[in-house]
Protein backbone atom coordinates (compact mmCIF):
# COMPACT_ATOMS: atom_id res chain seq x y z
CA UNK A 1 0.00 0.00 0.00
CA UNK A 2 1.50 3.36 -0.99
CA UNK A 3 2.30 6.10 1.52
CA UNK A 4 -0.41 8.48 0.27
CA UNK A 5 -3.10 5.82 0.75
CA UNK A 6 -1.81 5.09 4.25
CA UNK A 7 -1.92 8.80 5.12
CA UNK A 8 -5.49 9.03 3.82
CA UNK A 9 -6.51 6.05 5.96
CA UNK A 10 -4.85 7.48 9.07
CA UNK A 11 -6.66 10.79 8.57
CA UNK A 12 -9.95 8.90 9.07
CA UNK A 13 -8.88 6.98 12.18
CA UNK A 14 -10.06 7.74 15.71
CA UNK A 15 -7.01 6.27 17.45
CA UNK A 16 -8.65 4.49 20.37
CA UNK A 17 -7.87 3.23 23.85
CA UNK A 18 -10.93 2.49 25.98
CA UNK A 19 -9.87 -0.50 28.08
CA UNK A 20 -11.19 -0.43 31.62
CA UNK A 21 -7.65 -0.62 33.03
CA UNK A 22 -6.22 2.15 30.83
CA UNK A 23 -3.55 4.30 32.52
CA UNK A 24 -2.26 7.80 31.78
CA UNK A 25 1.11 6.54 30.45
CA UNK A 26 -0.82 4.36 27.97
CA UNK A 27 -3.14 7.24 27.04
CA UNK A 28 -0.11 9.48 26.50
CA UNK A 29 1.31 6.95 24.00
CA UNK A 30 -2.02 7.00 22.12
CA UNK A 31 -1.95 10.81 22.02
CA UNK A 32 1.67 10.93 20.85
CA UNK A 33 1.00 8.35 18.13
CA UNK A 34 -2.16 10.14 17.02
CA UNK A 35 -0.32 13.46 16.71
CA UNK A 36 2.65 11.87 14.93
CA UNK A 37 0.46 10.05 12.42
CA UNK A 38 -2.13 12.83 12.01
CA UNK A 39 -5.18 10.75 12.88
CA UNK A 40 -8.67 12.27 12.95
CA UNK A 41 -8.78 12.14 16.76
CA UNK A 42 -7.79 10.16 19.82
CA UNK A 43 -10.73 8.41 21.50
CA UNK A 44 -10.16 7.90 25.23
CA UNK A 45 -12.09 7.45 28.49
CA UNK A 46 -13.81 10.56 29.85
CA UNK A 47 -11.70 10.61 33.03
CA UNK A 48 -8.62 11.40 30.94
CA UNK A 49 -10.14 14.08 28.69
CA UNK A 50 -8.99 17.18 30.59
CA UNK A 51 -5.46 15.84 31.06
CA UNK A 52 -5.33 14.84 27.39
CA UNK A 53 -6.71 18.16 26.12
CA UNK A 54 -4.12 20.04 28.18
CA UNK A 55 -1.37 17.73 26.91
CA UNK A 56 -2.13 18.07 23.18
CA UNK A 57 -2.67 21.85 23.38
CA UNK A 58 -5.12 21.94 20.49
CA UNK A 59 -2.98 19.85 18.15
CA UNK A 60 -5.40 16.91 18.15
CA UNK A 61 -9.17 16.54 18.59
CA UNK A 62 -10.04 14.60 21.74
CA UNK A 63 -12.96 12.19 21.47
CA UNK A 64 -14.64 10.43 24.37
CA UNK A 65 -17.50 8.01 24.96
CA UNK A 66 -20.84 8.56 26.69
CA UNK A 67 -23.15 5.91 28.18
CA UNK A 68 -20.36 3.49 27.42
CA UNK A 69 -20.40 0.59 26.77
CA UNK A 70 -23.92 -0.54 27.67
CA UNK A 71 -26.02 2.50 26.72
CA UNK A 72 -28.72 1.92 29.32
CA UNK A 73 -28.00 4.86 31.62
CA UNK A 74 -30.67 7.55 31.67
CA UNK A 75 -30.84 10.36 29.16
CA UNK A 76 -30.12 12.86 31.95
CA UNK A 77 -26.98 10.94 32.87
CA UNK A 78 -25.79 10.86 29.26
CA UNK A 79 -26.39 14.60 28.94
CA UNK A 80 -24.47 15.29 32.16
CA UNK A 81 -21.58 13.13 30.97
CA UNK A 82 -21.55 15.06 27.69
CA UNK A 83 -21.63 18.49 29.34
CA UNK A 84 -18.77 17.42 31.62
CA UNK A 85 -16.71 16.02 28.72
CA UNK A 86 -17.16 19.18 26.66
CA UNK A 87 -16.20 21.35 29.64
CA UNK A 88 -13.05 19.25 30.02
CA UNK A 89 -12.06 19.79 26.39
CA UNK A 90 -13.67 17.01 24.34
CA UNK A 91 -14.34 18.00 20.75
CA UNK A 92 -16.07 14.77 19.70
CA UNK A 93 -18.62 12.63 21.56
CA UNK A 94 -19.47 8.98 20.83
CA UNK A 95 -22.69 7.98 22.63
CA UNK A 96 -24.27 4.55 22.98
CA UNK A 97 -28.00 4.20 22.36
CA UNK A 98 -30.31 2.27 24.66
CA UNK A 99 -30.32 -1.02 22.76
CA UNK A 100 -33.22 -2.30 24.84
CA UNK A 101 -35.32 0.60 23.56
CA UNK A 102 -34.50 -0.46 20.00
CA UNK A 103 -35.61 -4.00 20.81
CA UNK A 104 -38.89 -2.59 22.15
CA UNK A 105 -39.40 -0.40 19.07
CA UNK A 106 -39.02 2.81 21.09
CA UNK A 107 -37.36 4.64 18.22
CA UNK A 108 -39.02 7.97 19.02
CA UNK A 109 -37.41 7.84 22.48
CA UNK A 110 -34.03 7.05 20.93
CA UNK A 111 -34.39 10.02 18.57
CA UNK A 112 -35.30 12.33 21.45
CA UNK A 113 -32.31 11.13 23.49
CA UNK A 114 -29.88 11.60 20.60
CA UNK A 115 -31.08 15.16 20.10
CA UNK A 116 -30.78 15.98 23.80
CA UNK A 117 -27.21 14.67 23.86
CA UNK A 118 -26.42 16.62 20.68
CA UNK A 119 -27.71 19.79 22.33
CA UNK A 120 -25.39 19.06 25.27
CA UNK A 121 -22.48 18.78 22.82
CA UNK A 122 -22.62 22.55 22.22
CA UNK A 123 -21.62 22.20 18.58
CA UNK A 124 -19.18 19.33 18.97
CA UNK A 125 -19.41 16.28 16.72
CA UNK A 126 -21.76 13.53 17.89
CA UNK A 127 -21.41 9.91 16.79
CA UNK A 128 -24.22 7.50 17.71
CA UNK A 129 -23.19 3.92 18.54
CA UNK A 130 -25.98 1.45 17.78
CA UNK A 131 -24.15 -1.83 18.61
CA UNK A 132 -24.99 -3.66 15.39
CA UNK A 133 -23.99 -7.10 16.68
CA UNK A 134 -27.01 -7.05 19.01
CA UNK A 135 -29.49 -5.96 16.33
CA UNK A 136 -31.45 -7.54 13.51
CA UNK A 137 -31.00 -6.15 10.02
CA UNK A 138 -34.45 -4.54 10.31
CA UNK A 139 -33.42 -2.81 13.54
CA UNK A 140 -30.20 -1.56 11.96
CA UNK A 141 -32.18 -0.14 9.04
CA UNK A 142 -34.64 1.61 11.37
CA UNK A 143 -31.82 3.08 13.43
CA UNK A 144 -30.15 4.36 10.26
CA UNK A 145 -33.35 6.30 9.62
CA UNK A 146 -33.54 7.52 13.24
CA UNK A 147 -29.97 8.80 13.26
CA UNK A 148 -30.50 10.39 9.84
CA UNK A 149 -33.50 12.30 11.25
CA UNK A 150 -31.56 13.38 14.33
CA UNK A 151 -29.10 16.20 14.88
CA UNK A 152 -26.20 13.72 15.15
CA UNK A 153 -23.29 13.79 12.72
CA UNK A 154 -22.43 10.08 12.51
CA UNK A 155 -23.87 6.63 13.00
CA UNK A 156 -21.33 4.19 14.46
CA UNK A 157 -21.43 0.42 14.35
CA UNK A 158 -20.03 -0.77 17.65
CA UNK A 159 -18.45 -0.19 21.03
CA UNK A 160 -15.94 -2.98 20.52
CA UNK A 161 -16.97 -4.32 23.93
CA UNK A 162 -19.91 -6.53 22.93
CA UNK A 163 -20.11 -9.83 21.03
CA UNK A 164 -18.62 -8.51 17.77
CA UNK A 165 -17.40 -5.37 16.05
CA UNK A 166 -18.03 -3.85 12.65
CA UNK A 167 -18.71 -6.02 9.61
CA UNK A 168 -18.66 -5.16 5.93
CA UNK A 169 -22.37 -6.00 5.71
CA UNK A 170 -23.11 -3.49 8.51
CA UNK A 171 -21.42 -0.74 6.53
CA UNK A 172 -23.16 -1.73 3.31
CA UNK A 173 -26.55 -1.49 5.04
CA UNK A 174 -25.69 1.86 6.58
CA UNK A 175 -24.36 3.30 3.33
CA UNK A 176 -27.62 2.30 1.66
CA UNK A 177 -29.98 3.51 4.38
CA UNK A 178 -28.59 6.71 5.92
CA UNK A 179 -29.55 10.07 4.48
CA UNK A 180 -27.05 12.33 2.81
CA UNK A 181 -25.24 14.31 5.48
CA UNK A 182 -25.10 11.46 7.99
CA UNK A 183 -21.64 9.93 8.07
CA UNK A 184 -20.65 6.40 9.10
CA UNK A 185 -18.06 5.22 11.61
CA UNK A 186 -16.93 1.59 11.70
CA UNK A 187 -15.42 0.37 14.96
CA UNK A 188 -14.41 -2.89 16.56
CA UNK A 189 -12.21 -5.54 15.00
CA UNK A 190 -10.46 -3.37 12.40
CA UNK A 191 -7.05 -5.00 12.58
CA UNK A 192 -5.06 -4.02 9.49
CA UNK A 193 -4.57 -1.40 6.81
CA UNK A 194 -6.36 -3.71 4.39
CA UNK A 195 -9.38 -3.94 6.74
CA UNK A 196 -9.38 -0.19 7.10
CA UNK A 197 -9.31 0.41 3.36
CA UNK A 198 -12.16 -2.06 2.83
CA UNK A 199 -14.41 -0.30 5.36
CA UNK A 200 -13.63 3.10 3.87
CA UNK A 201 -14.27 1.85 0.34
CA UNK A 202 -17.65 0.47 1.46
CA UNK A 203 -18.77 3.84 2.79
CA UNK A 204 -17.31 4.46 6.24
CA UNK A 205 -15.94 7.95 6.85
CA UNK A 206 -14.29 7.24 10.21
CA UNK A 207 -12.70 4.16 11.78
CA UNK A 208 -12.41 3.45 15.49
CA UNK A 209 -9.30 1.34 16.06
CA UNK A 210 -5.95 1.20 17.80
CA UNK A 211 -4.48 -1.48 15.58
CA UNK A 212 -4.18 0.49 12.33
CA UNK A 213 -1.62 2.88 13.82
CA UNK A 214 0.19 -0.12 15.29
CA UNK A 215 0.20 -1.73 11.83
CA UNK A 216 1.69 1.42 10.28
CA UNK A 217 4.39 1.55 12.96
CA UNK A 218 5.28 -2.07 12.18
CA UNK A 219 5.42 -1.34 8.45
CA UNK A 220 7.81 1.52 9.05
Amino acid sequence: MDEKTIEQILSRVDHTLLRVDSTWPEIKVILDDAMEHHTASACIPASFVKQAADYVEGKLPICTVIGFPNGYSTTATKCFETIDAVANGASEIDMVINVGWAKEGRFADILQEINQVKDACKGRLLKVIIETCLLTEEEIVELCHVVSKSKADYIKTSTGFSTAGATVSDIEIMAREVSEGTKIKAAGGIASLEDAKTFLDKGADRLGTSRVVAAVKNVK
